[in-house]
């Protein structure tokens, strides 16, 4: 058997007195010495409890390695921030859009008694990440930054005092540029990144996400005709082509033609069931870098890839008006709430030149059945067996609320093209005194104490 590896006094005590008996002095010294070490190791355990790291000591025991202190940074001198004034970024309209115009501050707080800088420079950058780049681990593939402004708030070395100092800026966006997305295929972020230098060169560096949002205007109704051959079934349906991410609508919706008459008999048909969803489509064109051009087949090419989520739909089985006497072959009206289930977070539309597409569907499909019934009305209804599935679809847009915001340029005083003629002057071709009124009529200033 193995044997036990005791405590690293008792292992001595029995190598000394291995030819000689141990006294009842030697054990009671060899119990005070384990018991001490015992003591010893326990409290060197309770130090290092938790070390990923051992080492060996002499007695064969692995006790715990001290762990290095964590490294601190040194604080810097002063720290930047950003203070935003302008109302957030919208683009009211299409790509047509003025744009949107922000404004605010660039905060430098210096924390020492001062600091000397030799420059601070902001930029605001454009980036479009695809998350299915053609090199996978390729940094050139998977993002692509553009500098759409810059800023240099200082051209030479300048101290600044202990306190605030504000460096104000604006820039106006242009109406054409994507706004913030994220969808499952790419993402498109906007950022002010801010870098600051001082004369002991350390640098103060802030980077700002900038949401940028589009609102389309609502537009009139959108009414949509259907013809199913070799039926004489058409459907009109009426619904908003523009829907917000929260909030519902409403889909008109009438069926005509159900009923067709021979000499003594009449084919109907009867509406079984209505479903309707939402479908979001996206599009991305990854672009390769020059490393990986031959990947794609050359230069300006790219790798296509699509994706389709369902965002919202359900299934209605009653609440339908149906009337088989109606002029026209009968119809059958129904009105339905539709909208994007909670919690899905939707992609609005956009349409970048970067490649990245995003596109709604309102899709709805209609069962009907078929059944024989006798033109003098008397008998039951008698199903065909034969039954049919419509599908329709119909594009919707998906944008944000514009709420009462108004674009920029509808906010700014008149430009000085826009401002009317001056009032009229004073009459000039009169010759003659005016007439004054008579003095009993005015009183004097100096009867007044």
């Amino acid at each position: 058997m193995p044997s036990r590896i005791l405590p690293f006094g008792r292992h001595l005590s029995q190598r000394r007195d291995t030819k000689t008996r141990p006294s009842h002095t030697d054990e009671l010294s060899a119990d005070l010495e384990t018991g001490e070490h015992k003591r010893h190791s326990a409290a060197m355990d309770f130090l290092h409890f938790g070390s990923k790291e051992k080492r060996h000591s002499t007695s064969g025991h692995t006790t715990p390695k001290h762990k290095g202190s964590p490294r601190i940074a040194p604080a810097k001198p002063a720290k930047i921030e950003i203070q935003m004034e302008s109302p957030p970024c919208v683009f009211y309209g299409g790509p047509t859009s003025s744009g949107a115009l922000f404004s605010g501050q660039l905060r430098l707080i210096v924390t020492d008694t001062e600091v000397r800088l030799t420059s601070i420079s902001m930029h605001l950058r454009a980036s479009a990440l695809t998350k299915k780049p053609v090199g996978k681990d390729c940094p050139d593939c998977s993002n692509k930054i553009t500098t759409l402004k810059s800023w240099n708030f200082i051209t030479e070395p300048t101290t600044y005092d202990h306190g605030t100092h504000q460096f104000p800026f604006s820039y106006l966006l242009p109406g054409h540029l994507p706004a913030t997305t994220h969808c499952a295929l790419a993402n498109i972020d906007y950022a002010l990144e801010v870098r600051a230098d001082t004369a002991l060169a350390d640098v103060i560096s802030h980077e700002h996400p900038l949401r940028v949002q589009r609102a389309l205007q609502p537009p009139p109704e959108k009414q949509s005709l259907r013809i199913f051959p070799p039926t004489n079934l058409t459907v009109n349906v009426i619904h908003a082509p523009v829907i917000h991410p929260i909030g519902s609508f409403l889909v008109q919706f009438r069926m005509n033609g159900i009923v067709e008459k021979q000499q003594t008999t009449q084919t109907r048909w009867r509406i079984k069931k209505l479903d309707w969803r939402i479908d979001e489509h996206s599009k991305n064109v990854s672009p390769a870098c020059p490393k990986h051009w031959n990947k794609v087949g050359g230069e300006g090419k790219g790798q296509q890839h699509e994706e389709m989520r369902n965002i919202g739909g359900d299934s209605i089985k009653k609440g339908w008006k149906t009337d088989f006497d109606a002029v026209g072959g009968g119809q059958i009206e129904l009105e339905f709430p539709a909208s994007i289930r909670p919690g899905v977070n939707p992609v609005c539309d956009v349409d970048s030149p970067t490649g990245l597409v995003v596109w709604h569907l309102l899709i709805v499909e209609i069962i009907v059945s078929e059944e024989h019934v006798k033109n003098s009305g008397h008998g039951h209804a008698v199903p065909t067996g034969a039954a049919r599935v419509l599908r329709t679809q119909f594009k919707v847009s998906v944008t944000e609320r514009g709420g009462l915001g108004i674009s920029w340029d509808q906010e700014q005083p008149p430009m000085y093209e826009d401002v009317p003629h001056s009032p009229p002057g004073y009459v000039t071709d009169y010759l003659g005194e005016l007439p004054m009124p008579p003095d009993q009529d005015l009183e004097s200033m100096g009867d007044h104490p």
